[in-house]
Protein backbone atom coordinates (compact mmCIF):
# COMPACT_ATOMS: atom_id res chain seq x y z
CA UNK A 1 0.00 0.00 0.00
CA UNK A 2 1.38 3.40 -0.99
CA UNK A 3 1.29 6.25 1.51
CA UNK A 4 0.71 9.79 0.29
CA UNK A 5 2.60 12.69 1.83
CA UNK A 6 1.38 16.15 0.85
CA UNK A 7 4.07 18.81 1.20
CA UNK A 8 7.86 18.47 1.12
CA UNK A 9 8.74 20.97 3.81
CA UNK A 10 10.47 19.95 7.02
CA UNK A 11 7.58 17.86 8.37
CA UNK A 12 6.68 16.26 5.03
CA UNK A 13 10.30 15.45 4.22
CA UNK A 14 10.78 13.76 7.60
CA UNK A 15 7.49 11.88 7.34
CA UNK A 16 8.27 10.59 3.85
CA UNK A 17 11.72 9.41 4.96
CA UNK A 18 10.39 7.61 8.04
CA UNK A 19 7.75 5.82 5.96
CA UNK A 20 10.18 4.77 3.26
CA UNK A 21 12.81 3.62 5.75
CA UNK A 22 10.15 1.28 7.19
CA UNK A 23 9.51 -0.27 3.81
CA UNK A 24 6.38 1.70 2.89
CA UNK A 25 6.23 3.07 -0.69
CA UNK A 26 5.65 6.84 -0.65
CA UNK A 27 4.22 9.26 -3.17
CA UNK A 28 5.49 12.68 -2.09
CA UNK A 29 3.53 15.63 -3.51
CA UNK A 30 4.93 19.15 -3.60
CA UNK A 31 3.61 22.02 -5.70
CA UNK A 32 7.04 23.60 -6.11
CA UNK A 33 8.52 24.62 -8.47
CA UNK A 34 5.35 24.86 -10.59
CA UNK A 35 3.73 27.02 -7.94
CA UNK A 36 5.54 29.00 -5.26
CA UNK A 37 4.12 30.73 -2.17
CA UNK A 38 5.11 34.33 -1.32
CA UNK A 39 7.54 33.02 1.31
CA UNK A 40 9.36 30.46 -0.84
CA UNK A 41 12.31 31.19 -3.12
CA UNK A 42 13.84 27.76 -3.78
CA UNK A 43 12.56 24.65 -5.58
CA UNK A 44 14.36 22.46 -3.02
CA UNK A 45 12.62 20.45 -0.30
CA UNK A 46 12.75 21.43 3.39
CA UNK A 47 13.30 25.10 2.54
CA UNK A 48 13.96 27.31 5.56
CA UNK A 49 11.80 30.34 4.81
CA UNK A 50 12.59 32.35 7.93
CA UNK A 51 15.77 32.04 10.00
CA UNK A 52 18.58 29.61 9.20
CA UNK A 53 18.82 28.75 12.91
CA UNK A 54 17.24 25.63 14.37
CA UNK A 55 17.72 27.24 17.79
CA UNK A 56 19.64 25.93 20.76
CA UNK A 57 21.67 22.73 20.64
CA UNK A 58 22.04 22.59 24.44
CA UNK A 59 20.28 19.77 26.31
CA UNK A 60 19.00 22.03 29.07
CA UNK A 61 17.04 23.97 26.41
CA UNK A 62 13.77 22.59 25.03
CA UNK A 63 14.88 22.87 21.40
CA UNK A 64 18.19 21.21 22.23
CA UNK A 65 16.50 18.26 23.92
CA UNK A 66 14.07 17.84 21.03
CA UNK A 67 16.93 17.75 18.52
CA UNK A 68 18.76 15.11 20.57
CA UNK A 69 15.58 13.01 20.76
CA UNK A 70 15.27 13.24 16.98
CA UNK A 71 18.90 12.14 16.62
CA UNK A 72 18.13 9.06 18.71
CA UNK A 73 15.16 8.34 16.43
CA UNK A 74 17.35 8.72 13.29
CA UNK A 75 15.89 11.91 11.83
CA UNK A 76 16.89 12.73 8.26
CA UNK A 77 16.41 16.47 8.84
CA UNK A 78 18.63 16.60 11.93
CA UNK A 79 21.27 14.51 10.20
CA UNK A 80 21.31 17.04 7.35
CA UNK A 81 21.40 19.97 9.79
CA UNK A 82 24.39 18.53 11.63
CA UNK A 83 26.19 17.97 8.33
CA UNK A 84 25.49 21.53 7.06
CA UNK A 85 26.17 23.42 10.27
CA UNK A 86 27.56 26.96 10.28
CA UNK A 87 28.97 28.79 13.34
CA UNK A 88 26.24 30.00 15.70
CA UNK A 89 27.50 29.61 19.27
CA UNK A 90 25.27 27.24 21.23
CA UNK A 91 22.67 27.14 18.46
CA UNK A 92 22.42 24.82 15.47
CA UNK A 93 22.36 27.02 12.37
CA UNK A 94 22.82 25.75 8.83
CA UNK A 95 23.78 26.76 5.34
CA UNK A 96 20.19 26.74 4.15
CA UNK A 97 20.96 25.83 0.52
CA UNK A 98 23.28 22.92 1.35
CA UNK A 99 20.80 21.73 4.00
CA UNK A 100 17.83 21.67 1.63
CA UNK A 101 19.90 20.15 -1.16
CA UNK A 102 21.02 17.27 1.06
CA UNK A 103 17.43 16.47 2.06
CA UNK A 104 16.19 16.80 -1.52
CA UNK A 105 18.89 14.44 -2.77
CA UNK A 106 18.11 11.87 -0.07
CA UNK A 107 14.41 11.83 -0.86
CA UNK A 108 14.62 11.89 -4.65
CA UNK A 109 17.17 9.06 -4.68
CA UNK A 110 15.27 6.79 -2.30
CA UNK A 111 13.96 3.73 -4.21
CA UNK A 112 10.62 3.77 -2.34
CA UNK A 113 9.85 7.48 -2.79
CA UNK A 114 8.13 8.84 -5.90
CA UNK A 115 8.11 12.63 -6.13
CA UNK A 116 5.16 14.34 -7.85
CA UNK A 117 5.45 18.09 -8.55
CA UNK A 118 1.77 18.90 -8.40
CA UNK A 119 -0.58 20.93 -6.23
CA UNK A 120 -3.09 18.84 -4.27
CA UNK A 121 -6.39 20.69 -3.98
CA UNK A 122 -8.53 18.17 -2.10
CA UNK A 123 -7.94 15.92 0.90
CA UNK A 124 -7.07 12.54 -0.67
CA UNK A 125 -8.52 9.18 0.31
CA UNK A 126 -6.36 6.39 1.64
CA UNK A 127 -3.33 6.57 3.94
CA UNK A 128 -2.10 10.16 3.81
CA UNK A 129 -0.13 12.73 5.80
CA UNK A 130 -0.92 16.39 5.15
CA UNK A 131 2.19 18.45 5.93
CA UNK A 132 1.57 21.55 3.86
CA UNK A 133 2.61 23.92 6.62
CA UNK A 134 1.21 27.32 7.57
CA UNK A 135 1.28 28.38 3.89
CA UNK A 136 -1.21 25.75 2.75
CA UNK A 137 -2.73 26.70 -0.61
CA UNK A 138 -6.19 28.22 -0.55
CA UNK A 139 -7.75 25.33 -2.46
CA UNK A 140 -6.43 22.64 -0.12
CA UNK A 141 -7.16 24.77 2.95
CA UNK A 142 -10.77 24.96 1.79
CA UNK A 143 -10.87 21.18 1.46
CA UNK A 144 -9.35 20.74 4.92
CA UNK A 145 -11.86 23.17 6.43
CA UNK A 146 -14.68 20.85 5.35
CA UNK A 147 -13.41 18.00 7.51
CA UNK A 148 -15.85 17.30 10.32
CA UNK A 149 -15.38 19.30 13.50
CA UNK A 150 -12.48 21.46 12.36
CA UNK A 151 -11.90 25.17 13.00
CA UNK A 152 -9.04 27.20 11.54
CA UNK A 153 -6.73 29.52 13.38
CA UNK A 154 -5.07 32.25 11.35
CA UNK A 155 -1.84 33.93 12.39
CA UNK A 156 0.90 35.86 10.65
CA UNK A 157 4.60 35.16 10.30
CA UNK A 158 7.53 37.35 9.33
CA UNK A 159 11.13 36.81 8.26
CA UNK A 160 14.26 38.90 8.81
CA UNK A 161 16.49 40.49 6.15
CA UNK A 162 19.68 38.86 4.84
CA UNK A 163 22.63 41.08 3.94
CA UNK A 164 26.05 40.56 2.36
CA UNK A 165 29.17 40.43 4.52
CA UNK A 166 31.24 42.58 2.16
CA UNK A 167 28.78 45.47 2.50
CA UNK A 168 29.27 45.77 6.27
CA UNK A 169 31.35 48.55 7.84
CA UNK A 170 33.46 46.20 9.93
CA UNK A 171 35.28 48.89 11.93
CA UNK A 172 31.93 49.54 13.69
CA UNK A 173 31.31 45.83 14.34
CA UNK A 174 32.88 43.32 16.72
CA UNK A 175 32.74 39.52 16.69
CA UNK A 176 31.57 37.80 19.89
CA UNK A 177 28.97 35.34 21.19
CA UNK A 178 27.08 35.98 24.41
CA UNK A 179 28.71 34.98 27.67
CA UNK A 180 32.03 34.19 25.92
CA UNK A 181 30.58 31.14 24.14
CA UNK A 182 32.74 31.59 21.06
CA UNK A 183 32.90 34.32 18.43
CA UNK A 184 30.16 33.25 16.07
CA UNK A 185 28.09 36.47 15.91
CA UNK A 186 28.80 39.91 14.52
CA UNK A 187 27.66 42.67 16.86
CA UNK A 188 26.62 46.22 16.05
CA UNK A 189 26.73 48.32 19.23
CA UNK A 190 24.37 51.27 19.77
CA UNK A 191 24.74 53.92 22.44
CA UNK A 192 21.68 55.60 23.96
CA UNK A 193 21.55 58.36 21.34
CA UNK A 194 21.92 55.92 18.41
CA UNK A 195 19.30 53.61 19.88
CA UNK A 196 16.82 56.47 20.34
CA UNK A 197 17.33 57.64 16.75
CA UNK A 198 16.80 54.11 15.44
CA UNK A 199 13.73 53.59 17.63
CA UNK A 200 12.07 56.85 16.54
CA UNK A 201 12.72 56.11 12.85
CA UNK A 202 11.34 52.58 13.26
CA UNK A 203 8.07 53.82 14.72
CA UNK A 204 7.65 56.38 11.92
CA UNK A 205 8.53 54.01 9.06
CA UNK A 206 5.96 52.91 6.50
CA UNK A 207 4.87 49.26 6.51
CA UNK A 208 3.52 47.01 3.78
CA UNK A 209 -0.22 46.53 4.18
CA UNK A 210 -1.10 42.92 4.92
CA UNK A 211 -4.77 42.20 4.25
CA UNK A 212 -6.55 41.42 7.49
CA UNK A 213 -3.45 42.03 9.60
CA UNK A 214 -4.06 42.16 13.35
CA UNK A 215 -1.35 42.66 15.98
CA UNK A 216 -2.87 40.06 18.29
CA UNK A 217 -2.68 37.42 15.55
CA UNK A 218 1.11 37.53 15.36
CA UNK A 219 2.87 34.66 17.10
CA UNK A 220 5.17 36.07 19.78
CA UNK A 221 8.26 34.31 18.41
CA UNK A 222 7.88 35.98 15.01
CA UNK A 223 6.64 39.41 16.09
CA UNK A 224 7.66 42.09 13.54
CA UNK A 225 10.26 44.32 15.16
CA UNK A 226 8.18 47.45 14.54
CA UNK A 227 5.20 45.83 16.31
CA UNK A 228 7.39 44.91 19.26
CA UNK A 229 8.76 48.47 19.41
CA UNK A 230 5.26 49.85 19.93
CA UNK A 231 5.15 48.19 23.34
CA UNK A 232 7.60 50.74 24.73
CA UNK A 233 10.85 52.56 24.06
CA UNK A 234 13.05 50.05 25.88
CA UNK A 235 11.25 46.88 24.71
CA UNK A 236 13.82 46.18 21.99
CA UNK A 237 16.75 46.82 24.33
CA UNK A 238 15.34 44.13 26.62
CA UNK A 239 14.38 41.90 23.69
CA UNK A 240 16.21 41.17 20.43
CA UNK A 241 18.66 44.06 21.00
CA UNK A 242 19.52 43.12 24.59
CA UNK A 243 23.23 43.72 25.25
CA UNK A 244 23.64 41.18 28.08
CA UNK A 245 26.57 38.78 27.89
CA UNK A 246 28.43 41.04 25.46
CA UNK A 247 31.20 43.55 26.07
CA UNK A 248 32.39 45.90 23.34
CA UNK A 249 36.18 45.30 23.14
CA UNK A 250 36.71 48.84 21.90
CA UNK A 251 35.28 50.38 25.08
CA UNK A 252 35.47 47.49 27.55
CA UNK A 253 31.85 48.24 28.46
CA UNK A 254 28.39 46.92 27.66
CA UNK A 255 26.56 48.92 24.99
CA UNK A 256 23.05 50.29 25.49
CA UNK A 257 21.81 47.91 22.78
CA UNK A 258 23.28 45.34 20.40
CA UNK A 259 22.09 44.23 16.97
CA UNK A 260 23.45 40.76 16.23
CA UNK A 261 24.18 39.29 12.80
CA UNK A 262 24.20 35.50 12.36
CA UNK A 263 26.07 33.73 9.56
CA UNK A 264 23.76 32.39 6.83
CA UNK A 265 26.03 30.31 4.61
CA UNK A 266 29.11 28.11 4.97
CA UNK A 267 31.37 30.71 3.30
CA UNK A 268 30.32 33.51 5.65
CA UNK A 269 29.30 35.76 2.77
CA UNK A 270 25.73 36.32 4.01
CA UNK A 271 24.34 37.37 7.39
CA UNK A 272 20.86 37.40 8.93
CA UNK A 273 19.86 40.38 11.11
CA UNK A 274 18.77 38.45 14.20
CA UNK A 275 15.28 39.21 15.47
CA UNK A 276 14.51 41.73 12.72
CA UNK A 277 11.39 40.11 11.30
CA UNK A 278 9.52 42.96 9.70
CA UNK A 279 6.80 44.18 7.39
CA UNK A 280 8.49 47.53 6.66
CA UNK A 281 8.57 48.55 3.02
CA UNK A 282 11.87 47.64 1.36
CA UNK A 283 13.20 51.17 1.06
CA UNK A 284 12.22 51.83 4.66
CA UNK A 285 14.18 48.77 5.77
CA UNK A 286 17.24 50.11 3.98
CA UNK A 287 16.78 53.59 5.51
CA UNK A 288 15.91 52.62 9.09
CA UNK A 289 18.25 49.66 9.47
CA UNK A 290 20.95 51.83 7.89
CA UNK A 291 20.94 53.86 11.13
CA UNK A 292 22.52 50.89 12.90
CA UNK A 293 26.32 51.35 13.16
CA UNK A 294 27.98 49.10 10.59
CA UNK A 295 24.87 48.66 8.41
CA UNK A 296 24.89 52.09 6.76
CA UNK A 297 25.59 50.64 3.31
CA UNK A 298 24.30 47.11 3.80
CA UNK A 299 23.40 45.26 0.60
CA UNK A 300 20.20 43.23 0.97
CA UNK A 301 19.90 39.89 -0.84
CA UNK A 302 16.53 39.36 0.84
CA UNK A 303 14.40 42.00 2.52
CA UNK A 304 12.26 41.14 5.52
CA UNK A 305 8.71 40.14 4.65
CA UNK A 306 5.45 38.99 6.14
CA UNK A 307 2.94 36.31 5.19
CA UNK A 308 -0.28 34.78 6.47
CA UNK A 309 -0.12 31.44 8.26
CA UNK A 310 -2.93 28.94 8.77
CA UNK A 311 -3.16 26.47 11.64
CA UNK A 312 -5.84 23.92 12.47
CA UNK A 313 -7.45 23.66 15.87
CA UNK A 314 -5.86 20.29 16.67
CA UNK A 315 -7.17 19.45 20.20
CA UNK A 316 -10.15 17.15 19.85
CA UNK A 317 -9.43 16.75 16.13
CA UNK A 318 -6.04 14.98 16.26
CA UNK A 319 -4.81 12.35 18.71
CA UNK A 320 -1.26 12.21 20.06
CA UNK A 321 -0.01 10.36 16.98
CA UNK A 322 -1.18 13.33 14.82
CA UNK A 323 -3.98 11.13 13.41
CA UNK A 324 -7.43 12.54 12.67
CA UNK A 325 -9.64 10.97 15.32
CA UNK A 326 -12.60 10.49 12.98
CA UNK A 327 -10.53 9.21 10.05
CA UNK A 328 -7.93 6.63 11.01
CA UNK A 329 -5.82 6.76 7.83
CA UNK A 330 -5.47 10.57 7.74
CA UNK A 331 -2.66 12.35 9.61
CA UNK A 332 -1.43 15.93 9.81
CA UNK A 333 2.12 17.03 10.61
CA UNK A 334 4.15 20.18 11.11
CA UNK A 335 3.17 23.78 11.65
CA UNK A 336 -0.31 23.31 10.26
CA UNK A 337 -1.09 21.39 13.47
CA UNK A 338 -0.24 24.35 15.70
CA UNK A 339 3.31 23.57 16.69
CA UNK A 340 5.69 26.47 16.17
CA UNK A 341 9.25 26.16 14.95
CA UNK A 342 11.37 24.15 12.56
CA UNK A 343 12.31 21.35 14.96
CA UNK A 344 8.76 21.02 16.23
CA UNK A 345 7.63 20.52 12.62
CA UNK A 346 10.21 17.76 12.22
CA UNK A 347 8.92 16.10 15.39
CA UNK A 348 5.40 16.03 13.95
CA UNK A 349 6.71 14.56 10.70
CA UNK A 350 8.63 11.93 12.65
CA UNK A 351 5.65 10.94 14.81
CA UNK A 352 3.11 10.82 11.99
CA UNK A 353 5.49 8.99 9.63
CA UNK A 354 6.29 6.29 12.16
CA UNK A 355 2.64 5.80 13.05
CA UNK A 356 1.24 5.79 9.52
CA UNK A 357 3.82 3.12 8.65
CA UNK A 358 2.69 1.06 11.63
CA UNK A 359 -0.97 1.55 10.67
CA UNK A 360 -0.29 0.30 7.15
CA UNK A 361 1.59 -2.73 8.52
CA UNK A 362 -1.12 -3.54 11.06
CA UNK A 363 1.06 -2.71 14.09
CA UNK A 364 -0.05 -0.79 17.19
CA UNK A 365 0.60 2.93 17.30
CA UNK A 366 3.58 4.41 19.12
CA UNK A 367 2.55 6.92 21.78
CA UNK A 368 5.63 8.82 22.91
CA UNK A 369 5.28 9.54 26.64
CA UNK A 370 4.78 13.11 27.81
CA UNK A 371 8.06 13.09 29.77
CA UNK A 372 9.83 13.26 26.39
CA UNK A 373 9.74 16.49 24.41
CA UNK A 374 8.44 14.76 21.28
CA UNK A 375 5.66 13.23 23.39
CA UNK A 376 4.92 16.48 25.21
CA UNK A 377 4.35 18.25 21.88
CA UNK A 378 2.07 15.43 20.75
CA UNK A 379 0.13 15.77 23.99
CA UNK A 380 -0.10 19.56 23.55
CA UNK A 381 -1.67 19.35 20.10
CA UNK A 382 -4.20 16.70 21.20
CA UNK A 383 -5.32 17.68 24.71
CA UNK A 384 -8.40 19.91 25.20
CA UNK A 385 -7.34 23.56 25.22
CA UNK A 386 -9.84 26.41 24.78
CA UNK A 387 -6.98 28.92 24.33
CA UNK A 388 -5.01 26.87 21.79
CA UNK A 389 -2.27 28.74 19.95
CA UNK A 390 1.09 27.90 18.29
CA UNK A 391 3.66 26.55 20.74
CA UNK A 392 7.37 25.79 20.69
CA UNK A 393 8.83 22.76 22.42
CA UNK A 394 9.54 24.09 25.92
CA UNK A 395 10.18 22.32 29.21
CA UNK A 396 6.91 23.65 30.60
CA UNK A 397 5.06 21.18 28.37
CA UNK A 398 6.88 18.13 29.76
CA UNK A 399 5.30 15.93 32.42
CA UNK A 400 7.07 16.37 35.79
CA UNK A 401 9.82 13.90 36.62
CA UNK A 402 7.98 12.37 39.57
CA UNK A 403 5.24 11.25 37.19
CA UNK A 404 7.58 8.94 35.29
CA UNK A 405 9.32 7.34 38.26
CA UNK A 406 12.52 9.38 38.12
CA UNK A 407 13.92 11.01 41.22
CA UNK A 408 12.78 14.55 41.88
CA UNK A 409 15.60 17.06 42.18
CA UNK A 410 14.52 19.41 44.93
CA UNK A 411 15.91 22.92 45.29
CA UNK A 412 17.99 22.42 42.14
CA UNK A 413 18.59 25.15 39.59
CA UNK A 414 16.55 25.24 36.40
CA UNK A 415 19.42 24.01 34.23
CA UNK A 416 20.00 21.01 36.52
CA UNK A 417 16.29 20.15 36.56
CA UNK A 418 16.16 20.38 32.79
CA UNK A 419 19.21 18.17 32.43
CA UNK A 420 17.58 15.54 34.66
CA UNK A 421 14.44 15.62 32.51
CA UNK A 422 16.56 15.36 29.36
CA UNK A 423 18.46 12.35 30.69
CA UNK A 424 15.21 10.60 31.64
CA UNK A 425 13.81 11.22 28.16
CA UNK A 426 16.90 10.06 26.29
CA UNK A 427 17.31 6.99 28.49
CA UNK A 428 13.74 5.98 27.69
CA UNK A 429 14.04 6.59 23.94
CA UNK A 430 17.36 4.73 23.67
CA UNK A 431 15.95 1.76 25.58
CA UNK A 432 12.36 1.53 24.33
CA UNK A 433 12.28 3.04 20.84
CA UNK A 434 15.10 1.41 18.91
CA UNK A 435 12.85 -1.05 17.05
CA UNK A 436 9.91 1.11 16.09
Amino acid sequence: MTALVIGAGLAGSEAAWQLAERGVPVRLYDMKPKRMTPAHASPLFAELVCSNSLRSNILSNGAGLLKEELRVLDSLVIKAADACRVPAGGALAVDRTLFSQMITDALTSHPLIEVVCQEVTQVPEGPVIIATGPLTSEALATGISKLEGLRHLSFYDASAPIITADSLRMEAIFRQSRYEKGNDYLNCALNQQEYDAFYDALLEAQTVHVHGFEEEKVFEGCMPIESMARRGRQTLAFGPLRPVGLKDPRTGKRAHAIVQLRQEDAEGSLYNIVGFQTRLKQQEQKRVFGLIPGLENACYVRYGRMHRNTFINSPGFLDNTYRVILRESLYFAGQITGTEGYIEAVAGGMTSGINLARYIKGKPAVHFPAFTMIGALAAYISRPNPAYQPMNGVFGLIEPLENNGAATIKKAGKAMRHMAIAQASLTYLNKECQDI
